[in-house]
C-alpha cells in the first residue's frame, strides 16, 4: 500500500523543511511506500522556495499550489485532488504532528481498517504546550460533537487522519472552505459505515510561525458542518451510506 501525507501550508518557511524531512527520515526507516505532496496555500513568504528545495532534494516529495481563493479545506481538497496513493494522511506543516503516528497509522491500514483517527485525549496520547484557552474550546467543542453523534471519538476537530482512496471517494464532494473540512472528512466517514480504528497519538505545539486558525472566524462554520451532517445522518434514509456496507467497528488500541 502506497501512503500519500498530505501537507497544507502558509507562510510556513520557518518550519516546513524540519517538518517535512523528519517524516520522510521517519517513514523510509520504516520501509514504508510513501510520497510526500505538499499543497502551498497562497504562501506571500518563501514557502515556495523551501518547497522546490525539498521537492530537489527528496524523490519522494513534490508539491503543487493551490490558487485563489485559499483556505485550509481548499488547500487539503487540492491535494485529495493531486495524491498518487491508495490511502492519504492529512498532516499538518508546522510539526505538531508525530511523524511515529504516522507509521502506527500505516500499520492499522494494514490490519484492515478504512480510516484511522488519532485522539489526543485518551489513554497512551502525550500533549505538549497546549495553549489553554485553545484546549479549553477543543475539549467543548469535541464533547458537543460526541453527545451530538453519539460517537466514541473524542478528537473529531484534528486535522491528523488517515483515510483509504475509496473512502476519500466515497466521502465527496466536499463543501468545507477551510479548517471545518477536519470535521467534515471523519463525520461522514463514520456516518457513512466506513469501518474506522482510533489510536493514541502525539501532539506538539508549534515551535515557529504562527497558528492560521482564527476561532473567532471558524465557530459557525463549525456548527454548519455538525448541523448540516446530523441532518444527512437523521433525514437522509440511508441515501449516502455505502452500498457495500457490513457491519463495522471502531477500536481504541493503545501502544
Amino acid at each position: 500500500m502506497k501512503l500519500s501525507i498530505i501537507i497544507p501550508v502558509r507562510n510556513e518557511e520557518s518550519c516546513i523543511q524540519e517538518t517535512v524531512a523528519l517524516i520522510v527520515k521517519r517513514l523510509i526507516d520504516a520501509k514504508m511506500d510513501f510520497e510526500v505532496l505538499v499543497v502551498n496555500d497562497g504562501s506571500s513568504d518563501h514557502t515556495e522556495e523551501k518547497l522546490q528545495e525539498l521537492s530537489t532534494r527528496f524523490t519522494t516529495v513534490r508539491y503543487v499550489n493551490n490558487p485563489k481563493p485559499n483556505g485550509f479545506g481548499l488547500a487539503v481538497r487540492k491535494g485529495l485532488d493531486h495524491y498518487k496513493g491508495d490511502a492519504a494522511a492529512i498532516v499538518m506543516g508546522d510539526g505538531s504532528d508525530n511523524p511515529d503516528d504516522i507509521v502506527e497509522y500505516y500499520k492499522k491500514l494494514n490490519e484492515g481498517y478504512e480510516c484511522v483517527f488519532g485522539s489526543r485525549f485518551i489513554k497512551g496520547s502525550k500533549v505538549y504546550d497546549y495553549p489553554i484557552h485553545k484546549l479549553i474550546l477543543n475539549r467543548l467543542a469535541n464533547y458537543f460533537i460526541k453527545f451530538f453523534f453519539h460517537l466514541k471519538h473524542n478528537d473529531i476537530t484534528n486535522a491528523f487522519k488517515c483515510y483509504r482512496r475509496e473512502v476519500i471517494d466515497g466521502l465527496r464532494p466536499f463543501f468545507s472552505n477551510h479548517f471545518n473540512l477536519t470535521v467534515e472528512l471523519p463525520l461522514k466517514a463514520i456516518i457513512r459505515g466506513y469501518q474506522y480504528a482510533i489510536i493514541p497519538i502525539s501532539w506538539t505545539n508549534r515551535k515557529h510561525g504562527v497558528s492560521k486558525l482564527q476561532i473567532k472566524e471558524m465557530g459557525s462554520r463549525y456548527l454548519f458542518v455538525v448541523l448540516y451532517l446530523f441532518l444527512e445522518k437523521t433525514l437522509s434514509r440511508g441515501d449516502y451510506v455505502r452500498k457495500d456496507k457490513v457491519k463495522t467497528t471502531s477500536s481504541t488500541m493503545a501502544r
